[in-house]
């Protein structure tokens, strides 16, 4: 039994509960098809459970589904079976996406995940598909989307340079916040350019000010893929030091989407499908939360990569706040504290240049890291196998 057509557009990952705070997803395995010209089955196995939601339903020759917890890596794409002509997976920025080229037109008469048993080790997520009789037009590949071509470009990377101008931050004995932040972030372009794998742009290159919402808009109109903020940190008392690195909390989250939503045409700022509402916000809610695992994921990762080099921690280093440059709902994004501006080993440190690139070269480290364990996080199959689906 099964069902037609199906395009699936799996627009974000998103990562509740347990999976945001482990930063652990499910990946795709392949992808199976089962039936005929009038019915199809398409089975989607999976490593952890997801849920799905429909963004379009198959009219036009295309079935769009987003499914949450589940990572998509590069990508394949292969030849499908009974309606389906072919298939593309693909990975975007905080995405997934499935896209399922028809033979016509066809609606979803079902969808339900399976959870493993029965001699099944792994979660299956079916949708059975049902011909409604409409030829469309013939396509020789399932058409790209443009999350998926975003990462055939070296990953972007967006440095900011905390305060800055008007804003100097915090006040050392010998140095300011700002100059220290301005100074950190020569560095770390220097040092990821000089790898030849990432594209850098900074929010400021001299000592300006650039507001805060600024900063967020500059790296999402460049498509960054990660965004860092730098700071220094500051404390009444000089003995503190240390390194930390924040993440978005949940109360963030909530903030962020209330201003995300009322803006004019925010779906389009998203690439949304802008025709049902309560669809965009579900896919708003899964991009966010998808964006949330990649950042605290990434975050576990530099402060990993911050011990290493020998760079003293703050106890607990990983923290959250709802700060203004860690609200992009599509961007990847830390602040990271340096050390303390107050503590004088701190200070010295940040001020030296020698140290200081040390210090960012370990940043580099834990962002190689990061984006090599997103390249290698999913195993594709891409063929369908013999006989029937289940």
């Amino acid at each position: 039994m099964t069902a037609v057509a199906f395009v699936a557009f799996c627009f974000a990952v998103f990562a509740a509960g347990q999976g945001l705070a482990s930063g652990n997803a499910g990946s795709i395995l392949r992808l199976r098809f089962g039936g005929d010209a009038e019915r199809t089955r398409v089975v989607i196995d999976l490593e952890a459970t997801t849920r799905g939601a429909v963004v379009e339903a198959g009219e036009g020759g295309r079935v769009v589904i987003g499914l949450s917890d589940v990572t998509a890596g590069q990508g394949v794409s292969g030849q499908g079976s009974g309606l389906v002509r072919g298939y593309r997976v693909s990975a975007g920025r905080g995405a997934a996406r499935i896209e399922l080229d028809l033979s016509s037109a066809a609606e979803i008469e079902r969808r339900f995940l399976l959870p493993p048993g029965d001699g099944v080790a792994h979660y299956r997520y079916v949708v059975d598909l049902k011909a409604t009789g409409t030829p469309v037009a013939r396509r020789t590949d399932p058409a790209p989307a443009r999350p998926a071509a975003r990462r055939a470009e070296r990953p972007l990377i967006v440095i900011d340079a905390g305060h800055g101008g008007r804003d100097p931050g915090a006040m050392g004995a010998h140095a300011r916040e700002s100059q220290i932040t301005l100074a950190a972030a020569l560095t770390l372009k220097a040092e990821l350019e000089r790898t030849g794998r990432y594209r850098v742009r900074l929010t400021r290159e001299t000592d300006v000010y650039v507001g805060l919402d600024r900063r967020v808009q500059i790296a999402r109109a460049a498509d960054a893929d990660l965004f860092i903020s730098l700071h220094a940190d500051a404390g009444a008392d000089p003995a503190v030091r240390g390194a930390s690195v924040y993440t978005l909390s949940e109360q963030g989250a909530g903030r962020a989407r209330r201003e995300f939503t009322g803006r004019n045409d925010w779906h389009r700022e998203l690439h949304l499908p802008g025709r049902d509402p309560s669809v965009d916000r579900i896919l708003l809610d899964m991009t966010q939360r998808d964006t949330q695992n990649r950042s605290a994921k990434f975050a576990r990762t530099l402060i990993g990569e911050i011990e290493g080099s020998q760079h003293p921690l703050l106890r607990r280093s990983h923290r959250d706040a709802g700060l203004a440059v860690l609200l992009a709902p599509d961007v990847p994004a830390v602040l990271l504290e340096m050390g303390f501006i107050t503590n004088p080993e701190d200070e010295r440190a940040l001020t030296d240049d020698r140290y200081r690139r040390r210090l960012m070269r370990a940043v580099v480290s834990g962002i190689d890291l990061y984006f090599r364990d997103l390249d290698a996080s999913v195993t594709m199959a891409g063929q369908p196998t013999a006989g029937g689906v289940q």
